[in-house]
């Protein structure tokens, strides 16, 4: 009688110790996601960013008299590439609202400049930042699946339980620039 309460104790403690393993695994595993899913809205980010200089040059080259937007193009470019050092989402999101805005009136430069326009460098770098575009707004929804993900599985029974041993808690979701 003994000896199966102690089959019966040692086979739950057993238990218990594969759930602990196999929800600190998942939830670890979920946190690398997240994070390299981050690493690779950067990647995207910092594309973008590498492409601004290039921009700023061809329209400098038909637009000397736009001083005041292309330094708001470069000051924003250099604020996003400061935020992808960084490790808040928001300030991401805002660095990236912030060149968006910057860059609006630099490529509506081209309406005002028809040899801008017509610049076969322009129009690659335009299609170059469109591309670039779509594979950010790619890895940001990757982002804030693999984040919901995290998010689910840190809050759901039985890793809620677990998820204060890994030192993984709740992320934030990347918010697209408005």
């Amino acid at each position: 009688m003994v000896s199966a309460l102690l089959i019966i104790a040692l086979a739950l403690a057993v238990l218990a110790l594969v759930v602990v393993i196999v929800g600190y695994n998942k939830i670890r595993a979920a946190d690398v996601r997240v994070a390299e899913a981050l690493s690779g809205v950067d990647v995207e980010l910092t594309r973008r960013a590498s492409l601004i200089p290039s921009l700023v040059h061809t329209v400098q080259t038909f637009a000397v008299h736009e001083k005041g937007i292309l330094d708001h193009v470069t000051n924003a470019r250099a604020a996003l590439a400061s935020a992808t050092t960084g490790k808040s989402v928001a300030q991401r999101s805002a660095a990236e609202k912030d060149l968006d805005s910057a860059l609006a009136p630099l490529l509506a430069l081209g309406q005002s400049y028809p040899q801008l326009n017509s610049s076969n460098n322009f129009l690659n770098l335009q299609d170059n930042l469109a591309d670039t575009e779509n594979k950010l707004a790619f890895a940001r929804q990757y982002y804030n699946d693999s984040v919901a993900g995290l998010n689910r599985l840190i809050a759901t029974i039985p890793w809620m339980f677990v998820a204060p041993l890994t030192g993984v808690s709740e992320r934030e979701y990347y918010q697209t620039p408005r």
